[in-house]
């Protein structure tokens, strides 16, 4: 680097955020421990596994019983036990089956002379243990299916939870770090008047806040690099998007969150007051943009508000590139929405900024 390099306020500014950063432990721990190790944990929570197997119990000591448990365990799906009345519903009760069958106990037509299901019906294992247990019995019987069907299991990469929740991961790293990455720092230098002390130096204005951009870009290159790069070789997450693509997606994202931190912190003096600020922004995005689950689970009504956070726009831009492998053009949506976010927060934050 040259002397001239060395004395360009810009770079010392760069240099300066990038001291700040790596003196602080915790820091480098939420933007790179932290994600890995919440993938790692919802991966094996949700890895791909055999298909849960359902346990009933079949009450003894009717005719009907053995040839009950016979059919029964011809599914797959189900374990069977057959005991007592007393002994059924205690394994109920303490949850051990999901659902007890008492053999012939209306005394109706049917099968068997009928078949009576005690069970939980707000619990949905039991639910389903019920449907399976009677579709096993309905067949014991005889019953023959008057339209014919098939299963296609989905279990490729790309439709697993570890792959829709990746995306999701970086999308909330993205969001903290433009927003925490800016907002808190430049309030703690406003709060130890050190903003007021920069002010009076050759650095221009725009130099000091663009080191800011030009540290997270760099930070957070190596962040989106790591995350992914360890989902991958953990997981086996696909990115059927181009890197290119992928790349773009960061960077106006990045722009997007750092413009509203710098807003968040455009008048704030006090840590206090930011941090408040900067939870009354993220904590509705954590929960509604789809992080963890589908956006599509909230009420129809709320979808045009969801769908118009900035963390909705770059969760669904990064699962439908690296996942869909969808071509950049074809998100403008998702980018508009980040690129609208972005003008406006940058224009009102500038406006409004206060260096003292």
């Amino acid at each position: 680097m040259t002397e001239q390099q060395s004395d360009n306020p810009l770079v010392q500014l760069v240099l300066v955020r990038f001291r700040e950063y790596l003196r602080e432990p915790e820091a480098l721990f939420w933007s790179f421990g932290f994600p890995i190790l919440l993938a790692i944990g919802l991966g094996i929570a949700f890895r791909s596994k055999p298909p849960d197997v359902a346990h009933v119990a079949v009450v003894s000591g009717n005719a009907r019983s053995s040839a009950y448990v016979e059919a029964l365990r011809r599914d797959r799906g189900l374990s069977v036990e057959e005991l007592s009345r007393d002994s059924a519903r205690a394994a109920l009760r303490t949850g051990r089956v999901a659902v007890v069958i008492t053999p012939g106990a209306d005394g109706g037509s049917g099968v068997g002379g009928g078949v009576e299901y005690e069970y939980d019906d707000t619990r949905p294992d039991a639910r389903t243990a019920k449907l399976l247990a009677n579709d096993a019995l309905q067949r014991g019987e005889g019953r023959k299916d008057v339209l014919g069907a098939s299963d296609r299991f989905v279990r490729e990469s790309g439709s697993r939870y570890i792959d829709f929740v990746v995306p999701g991961l970086l999308g909330m790293t993205i969001m903290g770090g433009g927003i925490w990455g800016l907002g808190f720092s430049i309030v703690d230098q406003r709060r130890k008047r050190l903003l007021k002390r920069l002010v009076a130096t050759p650095m221009s204005r725009a130099q000091y806040l663009a080191s800011y951009v030009v540290s997270r870009f760099v930070l957070l290159t190596i962040e989106a690099v790591v995350l992914i790069g360890a989902s991958v070789l953990l997981f086996k997450i696909p990115v059927r998007g181009s890197s290119l693509s992928i790349a773009a997606i960061v960077v106006i994202s990045a722009l997007a969150f750092g413009g509203l931190g710098l807003l968040i912190a455009a008048r704030a003096q006090t840590i206090e007051g930011v941090s408040g600020l900067m939870n009354l922004c993220m904590l509705p995005m954590w929960v509604l943009s789809g992080v963890f689950f589908s956006s599509e689970n909230f009420p129809r009504a709320v979808q045009p508000f969801i769908k118009a956070l900035p963390l909705t726009a770059t969760n669904d831009a990064l699962r439908a590139s690296m996942l869909r492998g969808v071509p950049f053009a074809t998100l403008w949506p998702q980018l508009g929405v980040l690129a609208l976010w972005m003008t406006i927060c940058f224009a009102i934050a500038l406006k409004i900024f206060r260096w003292r």
